[in-house]
């Protein structure tokens, strides 16, 4: 299950760097041989990566599973938050190139005290309170550890256990006190109540009052959408929302997700990977806080039905100003050939928007790039090379990383919106943007939480089509303040600084 990739700018040079999760040995999960150290890149800016593991820090001491990163003390510098099946660990970004182990300084431990032995896949930053500090969400999966494991024997032949076999565990909310530390406010909000066996998270504000809201996607079990109230306290809505379940009422195997507007009639709608059998969900808001599940209709269910999907992305990819998909994909079983006839490794998929709520499948193109066969997971996206075109790292198990570069034929135009928060938080998380041209509005927000255990460029990117102008970009920050630029140039990295007052 391990397999998160960020995709982050550690030392502000405006490049790109990746950072990997990897494992541990088993069943000891020690990490001290180099071959499970988490790892860290640097973008050379020429197509290259230099490991620069070792001088970083960022090695860790996990069985890592995702990572999460975001600037949460406001510095200037993106830290790390990475989760694991033995804990999580908080790494501040010193701006030298180095990071520090600061989990325990920053008060959020190594392990939750209410929750021993649980497995941690995922986390993701966000705002929850608009006071200019990121905030901290787990997304935590099962009561799991090397010495309670089950052990499941299928027709004689050993197999990983179905999560029906574990105890499941509720996320956590953790408060930013802007001081560097943290206060767990998981019981007080209204989340610790809630016991899930989350797998993936993402964050939009889906009603539009102004407040960030929360999607778990769970495996095997109803997912949770836990609607911010704006006083500190969360409702666990899914069910009434429409998002809990299947248009047949069914929970699935969640893995990925992605809280994206995917119509462009600038409300988030909600895309999730499955496990074979289950197909992806693709839930359409509706507005005034309703989802309908269009998997059937957009033809999502017929492309995926036969794929386990992880990482996952609603993303821009040819820059015809809709959103298309992408889903990394792989069996959950190493040896699903001999259980279940069926491939452990699969290909990726990637799906073009047809601009009326349907998809049309084209991986298997030639110039796709999208053959390999492997058990992926983790995949990020962001623009590695700073041509305005989105590309993808997607972590593989045991096995290379995959780098897909995108080299989209065309000349569609594009604008890559990096934002500074000033009273907001620094990166921006959260602000709500719409970029006017002569074909239309679109809409997207900021966000680093996507996919599966994984983080994605910080930037937002809107590609434009044959639009060669932007009458007017309009963003609100989550402090509240409004923001309107005219008349802007496309094809540019634009840093947009929030207004003071």
């Amino acid at each position: 299950m391990t397999g998160g990739v960020a995709l982050f700018d550690y030392n502000n040079d405006g490049l790109l760097d990746i950072y990997f999760a990897n494992g541990a040995h088993l069943p000891d999960m020690n990490k001290s041989h180099p071959k499970y150290y988490n790892r860290l890149y640097r973008n050379n800016g020429d197509g290259t990566y230099t490991d620069v593991t070792a001088e970083s820090g960022l090695k860790g001491d996990l069985y890592a599973i995702g990572v999460a990163a975001a600037d949460y003390d406001n510095d200037g510098f993106q830290d790390l938050l990475v989760t694991g099946a033995n804990g999580y660990q908080l790494f501040h970004n010193n701006g030298n190139g180095t990071f520090t182990d600061v989990t325990e300084k920053a008060g959020l431990r190594r392990m939750h005290p209410q929750l021993a032995n649980t497995f941690s896949a995922a986390a993701g930053w966000f705002d929850y309170d608009n006071d200019g500090h990121l905030d901290l969400f787990i997304v935590n999966y099962l009561k799991w550890s090397p010495s309670t494991d089950v052990v499941c024997d299928r027709s004689g032949v050993s197999a990983y256990c179905s999560p029906n076999s574990y105890e499941g565990a509720p996320s956590l909310l953790f408060h930013n006190n802007g001081d560097g530390t943290f206060t767990d406010v998981s019981e007080g909000s209204g989340i610790l109540k809630h016991v899930g066996k989350g797998m993936g998270v993402a964050f939009a504000d889906y009603d539009g009052d102004g407040f960030t809201d929360i999607f778990v996607s769970n495996d095997t079990f109803q997912n949770f959408l836990f609607h911010n109230n704006g006083d500190g306290t969360f409702t666990e809505s899914g069910i009434l929302s429409g998002v809990a379940y299947n248009e047949a009422g069914k929970s699935v195997a969640g893995m990925g997700v992605d809280f994206r507007d995917i119509d462009n009639d600038g409300l988030p709608d909600l895309l999730q990977t499955d496990m074979f059998g289950d197909s992806f969900l693709l839930f359409r808001n509706t507005g005034k806080g309703f989802f309908e599940d269009i998997s059937l209709s957009s033809q999502l269910t017929k492309k995926s039905i036969k794929l386990t999907g992880w990482g996952t992305g609603i993303y821009d990819f040819d820059n015809d100003g809709w959103k298309d998909i992408f889903a990394a994909n792989g069996a959950i079983l190493d040896n699903s050939e001999t259980l279940d006839h069926l491939p452990s490794k699969l290909r990726n998929i990637l799906l073009c928007n047809n601009r009326n709520r349907t998809f049309t499948d084209v991986s298997s193109l030639p110039e796709s790039g999208l053959a390999a066969m492997a058990a992926h997971r983790g995949a990020a996206f962001g623009d590695m090379d700073n041509d305005g075109r989105i590309d993808i790292v997607v972590n593989c198990l045991n096995d290379k990383p995959e780098i897909l570069m995108n080299r989209t034929a065309g000349n569609g135009h594009w604008i890559l919106l990096n934002l500074v928060g000033t009273r907001s938080n620094r990166d921006g998380l959260g602000s709500r943007i719409s970029v006017m041209t002569a074909g239309g509005t679109q809409y997207n927000h900021a966000t680093t939480s996507v996919g599966y255990g994984s983080s994605s460029d910080k930037r937002v990117h809107f590609g434009l089509g044959s639009d060669d102008a932007i009458a007017r970009i309009e963003i609100l920050w989550p402090s509240g303040v409004h923001q309107s630029l005219e008349h802007v140039r496309v094809n540019q990295i634009l840093t947009v600084h929030e207004p003071r007052s």
